[in-house]
């Protein structure tokens, strides 16, 4: 069996529908922001219908006319009509026990290090001392980035995301949840782990040796051969 008969023969997952959507929909959104000619968007329209289709087919409980409406109105003209991920930014700070800050996500329920959209006006360390300070109550010092990860390729969302780490060294403050985004927060070790924690077996390893001192490579999501195809 050839390797491209052995990709098709591997079992699709909801998680596979959502990236193929969101690719869909993303290249019909972008070609409707760069052409006038009346033919190609019908065509880019037909594309997009397929793409929420897709997505309704993963579990998404918008209809799929819905979903067709909402992408349409986000369509731009020209080059701020290219669409492209949305980028998050997280910080993972530890304390002199060795241990990680965790918050529980009142939308959610889920534990994870702080994180937050990236706004603009400021820099991505700039968002991370800004979100942890908000979240947690305790000021920190960026140290340096230990991660990018595609959310959506790593199954932490549905929509297609980057996400920027930050190791962050604290420097002050008390603990403090902010009232409308954390359930509850606080300082876990490695082993002890809060439940439910989102991706933990991905970046729970760069995360406990960045707060040790190890040196370490930035994680990052390598590429897939072929990228549309392979998990």
């Amino acid at each position: 069996m050839s390797v491209a008969a052995e990709e098709v023969a591997k079992p699709v997952t909801a998680q596979d529908l959502l990236r193929w959507s969101a690719t869909l929909s993303g290249i019909a959104r972008t070609a409707l922001g760069f052409t006038e000619n009346l033919y190609e968007r019908e065509r880019f329209e037909e594309v997009m219908r397929v793409a929420a289709d897709i997505r309704v087919a993963a579990g998404h409980e918008m209809e799929s006319e819905v979903l067709v409406e909402e992408w349409l109105k986000e369509v731009g003209e020209g080059v701020p009509g290219y669409v492209t991920p949305k980028i998050a930014v997280g910080a993972v700070v530890g304390n002199e026990a060795g241990e990680i800050l965790l918050v529980q996500r009142t939308d959610s329920g889920v534990w994870l290090y702080p994180t937050g959209w990236a706004d603009v006006g400021y820099s991505a360390s700039e968002v991370v001392v800004k979100e942890v300070w908000e979240e947690t109550g305790i000021t920190v010092e960026p140290v340096r980035l230990i991660a990018v990860l595609d959310g959506l390729r790593r199954g932490f969302t549905s929509i297609p995301l980057y996400s920027l780490v930050f190791h962050c060294r604290a420097t002050g403050g008390d603990l403090k949840a902010h009232p409308l985004e954390c359930a509850d927060l606080g300082w876990f070790p490695e082993d002890a782990l809060p439940t439910p924690v989102v991706g933990a077996e991905h970046w729970a390893p760069t995360a406990f040796a960045a707060i040790r001192g190890e040196p370490a490579e930035v994680l990052f999501d390598m590429p897939r051969r072929p990228p549309w195809r392979e998990a």
